[in-house]
């Protein structure tokens, strides 16, 4: 059964361009991952301060063998760690972590 994970990221809006260009920099990296089968970074339109990045995963063994895998952690650290640099401040000033499952949608999407 197909699971929804949703990273529910607090972002100021001055941080949201630097947010969306470190996702865009770590782009395909769960890609290949067993039972993974989408991404989402979705920007708020509103004033909202939350950006929710939505995966899909085949099953909760697949989300959870992802969250124990050296691409997980690799992913995570910032660019500059990644290159021996200096740490990069953080971004957001706060996350949770909802979990779903698909319960209804239109054919093919389900």
């Amino acid at each position: 059964m197909t699971v929804i994970k949703i990273n529910a990221i607090t972002v100021p809006a001055e941080n949201g361009d630097e947010l969306a260009h470190r996702f865009a920099a770590r782009a395909g990296a769960v890609d290949g991952s067993e039972g993974f089968e989408g991404f989402e970074l979705l920007k708020p339109t509103d004033d909202r301060e939350q950006w929710l990045v939505v995966t899909r995963w085949r099953d909760e063994e697949s989300f959870q063998a992802w969250l124990q895998s050296p691409a997980f952690a690799h992913g995570h650290r910032s660019e500059s760690e990644r290159a021996g640099g200096e740490e990069p401040q953080p971004v957001a000033s706060h996350s949770e972590l909802w979990s779903y499952t698909v319960a209804g949608g239109s054919p093919g999407h389900a």
